[in-house]
C-alpha cells in the first residue's frame, strides 16, 4: 500500500486533518476509565463501537451521544438523546429526557477535560501511530490511580 493510501485511512472530513479516534468507557459512580479503544480517524464512533465488542451485562445502563444511534439494537439497556426530525422541533418531553442525559453524561465529559490535561487528546499527535493505544491507557490508569488515592 502506498504512502498516499495509507494516509486516506487517517483522514477525517470532519475534523478536516489526519486523526485517531480514541473511545472511552466511563464508570459513571466512581469517574474510573473501565476500557479504551482506539482506531483510524476515519472510523464512526458506531462502528468502533461494535467492532470493539465490549463485554455488556444486560443490565447495565448505557448512556451515549448521538453519535450512538441503533445502541438500543444491540444493547436493550441504552440510552441516547432523542434527534430532532426535519421538519419538526422536538417535543418538550423529548428535551426534557435529552436534558436528563446530558446530567449524567456531564460527569464522562469531566472525565474527557481531565485526559485532555495530559495533551494526547487535545493537540496533535506527533507520535507512533502504534504507541497511541498503550500512551493512552497509560493517562488513563494514572487517572484511575489518582482517583483510587485521593490525596
Amino acid at each position: 500500500m502506498n504512502a498516499q493510501k495509507k494516509q486516506r485511512l487517517f483522514y477525517s472530513g470532519k475534523q478536516r486533518g489526519h486523526t485517531l479516534k480514541a473511545q472511552v468507557v466511563v464508570d459513571y459512580w466512581t469517574g474510573m476509565v473501565i476500557c479504551t479503544d482506539f482506531d483510524k480517524g476515519r472510523c464512526h464512533d458506531f462502528r468502533l463501537f461494535k467492532e470493539s465488542k465490549l463485554p455488556t451485562q444486560p443490565d447495565q445502563l448505557w448512556v451515549a451521544d448521538s453519535g450512538y444511534q441503533g445502541m438500543a439494537a444491540l444493547h436493550p439497556e441504552s440510552c441516547i438523546p432523542v434527534k430532532k426530525s426535519r421538519h419538526q422541533r422536538l417535543s418538550s418531553a423529548d428535551r426534557y429526557h435529552n436534558h436528563q442525559i446530558a446530567q449524567v453524561r456531564i460527569g464522562v465529559e469531566h472525565v474527557h477535560r481531565t485526559l485532555k490535561v495530559f495533551r494526547i487528546l487535545s493537540e496533535r499527535y506527533r507520535n507512533r501511530r502504534k504507541r497511541f493505544g498503550l500512551r493512552f491507557n497509560l493517562i488513563a490508569g494514572l487517572l484511575n490511580y489518582e482517583l483510587a488515592h485521593p490525596v
